[in-house]
């Protein structure tokens, strides 16, 4: 029998643990919410150069914007139907006004420093372009359509990076795989898919084995969803066993627990209610909720 998860013991713990804007997503997706509560509170992480910070993304806590709570913020909005094109425009002129001489995001602005942060959020010298964080943003507003001059270099950007690329990050699998997904030139970003897709096995990036311990990235973090551009490179009884395996990862209090590094009790608890939300999203997309 297929594992599903609990959702009333989610419910619990997001109500015990969970962050507003988490609760509200989860009212938003599972529960008819309302979109707009969930703009609110994507729009409290807000900062007056519009950008995000204030520990929308946990592991960075410094007030200060940084492009991965841009990040979070357009990524909150997008899977809630909360999208503001206010707000969105905003984020990507603040990403316009900070960004690398080549274009697109770096992983992390200098600004970083200003409050706590883990320990691996480092701002890389020559504060060159991000494929992290360049990749998930520009994918996010090819989805939407959304047309800046931020986003035509941000897109040259992963085209040239994605073109060279040979020895990738499971991180930097991510932003690649969420541009090629959405980027509009189908053709191009099929062609680039079957160079780079097979790098997550060359590279030994994904995790087969659902058991595997430690920092490791299962086949449903690079494919999540059935229609997901990468999915097409896992068998379905191995994408089955992992499906098997959240469902049955779901803890005692009700949570989902992730397998980095946890370096700050607030933190930890800030991605547990996040990762609870988007575990419930993934099984229930993948037909187990």
């Amino acid at each position: 029998m297929k594992k599903t998860p609990d959702f009333e013991a989610a419910t619990d713990f997001l109500a015990a643990r969970g962050r507003l804007l988490d609760r509200r997503v989860f009212e938003r997706l599972f529960r008819g919410g309302a979109a707009e509560p969930v703009r609110d509170a994507v729009a409290a992480y807000r900062n007056a150069d519009g950008g995000f910070g204030h520990a929308l993304e946990p592991d960075c806590r410094a007030a200060a914007s940084q492009p991965a709570a841009v990040e979070m913020a357009l990524r909150v909005m997008d899977l809630a139907g909360a999208w503001d094109e206010r707000l969105v425009r905003d984020a990507v002129d603040w990403l316009s006004a900070i960004a690398p001489a080549e274009g697109g995001a770096a992983f992390v602005e200098p600004s970083v420093s200003q409050g706590p942060h883990a320990p691996w959020w480092v701002p890389a010298d020559g504060h060159p372009a991000s494929l992290i964080q360049t990749g998930q943003i520009a994918g996010l507003l090819h989805a939407r359509g959304f047309a800046h001059p931020w986003l035509d270099r941000a897109t040259q950007v992963m085209w040239s990076r994605i073109g060279a690329l040979t020895q990738p990050s499971g991180y930097e699998m991510f932003g690649v795989l969420a541009f090629l997904e959405q980027v509009p030139d189908r053709a191009r970003a099929e062609a680039a898919f079957e160079r780079v897709g097979t790098l997550l096995f060359s590279r030994e990036l994904v995790a087969l084995d659902p058991g595997a311990e430690g920092e490791t990235h299962s086949p449903l973090a690079f494919a999540a969803l059935p229609g997901s551009i990468a999915r097409r490179l896992f068998a379905a009884d191995t994408i089955d066993a992992h499906l098997d395996h959240l469902a049955g990862a779901q803890g005692d209090d009700g949570g989902w627990m992730f397998n980095w590094p946890s370096w700050s009790p607030a933190a930890e608890s800030d991605w547990r209610g996040f990762l609870t939300v988007d575990a419930l999203r993934v099984l229930r997309a993948n037909g187990r909720a």
